[in-house]
């Protein structure tokens, strides 16, 4: 079973990690010489298979993308893992997944059901990241916690309601990071299970930030907390 990837930046890293299985390119110039099966076609094919979405004149169908599992993810000191409860958007899982490459977090965790998946367009608009972050679905996020925090980590999610500013916990211990939904935040039972419960100030007439810009601004806060 495969799957496509289309942009300049997804499919070069892709062709780096081996998932090629063959290209469709406007030209073969950066790719002639790279020992994958390949085809030069026109503008139209190449919007058709991505339906129109900006391919970059690159397109390429790839071996499935392996995830990972929770256990791949734990380490002993300085962990961090975000966790997403019932995310929808795929662009908001895309730039969520690039930023914590650049971060340097140890995985991402999201349900498996009634929530958005890597697919072509998580894969584009993560710009190439998708190729290096452990990404793991499991079945129920409570249980995954429960599981986590035996191992170590304590759980910090993030809540317009809370009383607590992101910027006042210390994030000196293994950290399980959760990022709500777009419309509904957290679930009433993801958000019993977590220890400290933190929100960015808002100082604007609008009520939240996007999913994605809240996620980077608190996991950059969690890496500058550890850094001094």
């Amino acid at each position: 079973m495969s799957d496509y990837v289309y942009g300049r930046n997804s499919f070069f890293e892709a062709l780096a990690n081996g998932r090629i299985i063959k290209a469709y390119v406007l030209d073969d110039s950066r790719i002639k010489d790279a020992g994958i099966s390949y085809k030069i076609v026109d503008r139209h094919k190449l919007d058709n298979m991505c339906k129109g979405k900006n391919h970059q004149g690159y397109v390429a169908e790839v071996k499935d993308f392996e995830l990972s599992k929770v256990s791949d993810m734990i380490k002993d000191k300085d962990g961090l893992i975000v966790m997403l409860d019932g995310l929808e958007d795929v662009h908001n899982l895309g730039a969520i997944i690039r930023t914590a490459e650049c971060a340097g977090v140890d995985g991402i965790i999201y349900k498996s059901h009634n929530a958005v998946k890597v697919n072509d367009t998580v894969a584009k608009v993560a710009s190439g990241a998708l190729e290096y972050v452990k990404v793991a679905e499991v079945t129920n996020l409570v249980s995954t916690i429960k599981d986590l925090k035996k191992k170590g980590y304590w759980i910090v999610g993030s809540d317009g309601s809370a009383s607590q500013m992101y910027d006042e916990l210390d994030y000196d211990m293994n950290t399980v990071l959760i990022i709500g939904s777009e419309g509904r935040g957290m679930s009433r039972l993801v958000k019993e299970e977590c220890d400290f419960i933190v929100k960015l100030p808002m100082y604007g007439k609008v009520s939240s930030l996007n999913a994605s810009v809240a996620a980077g601004i608190l996991i950059y806060n969690i890496l500058q907390k550890r850094d001094k």
